[in-house]
């Protein structure tokens, strides 16, 4: 398993587009083969950053992905917003946790 964080800067003036660019794709992403999940994070205190987090079955299928066209098309789209070059890091798991009192409530 491979996961992928990959930070977003825009422009405030297009954060509203992009929300609406993620609406329109963030199925095909998530159903893309390969793919186990997706999240969006925006940042609690600079709303124009924005953070991927996914998780991959093998970095051949993030591979597949980023050559998609798919990817091409929403990337191509959504560059253009960015205040900042975009950052990306993929990451293999070492720890997972759960606080056991928070999933009884």
């Amino acid at each position: 398993m491979i996961t992928r964080i990959v930070k977003l800067t825009f422009q405030e003036t297009y954060i509203t587009d992009f929300l609406n660019e993620f609406e329109q794709v963030k199925q095909k992403v998530v159903n893309f083969p390969g793919c186990h999940e997706m999240t969006l994070l925006q940042h609690h205190k600079e709303p124009m950053v924005f953070f991927t987090y996914s998780i991959w079955e093998d970095e051949a299928s993030l591979e597949r992905y980023r050559t998609s066209e798919t990817f091409i098309t929403l990337w191509s789209s959504i560059k253009p917003m960015f205040s900042c070059k975009a950052e990306a890091w993929s990451l293999n798991p070492q720890f997972h946790g759960t606080n056991e009192s928070v999933k009884k409530q």
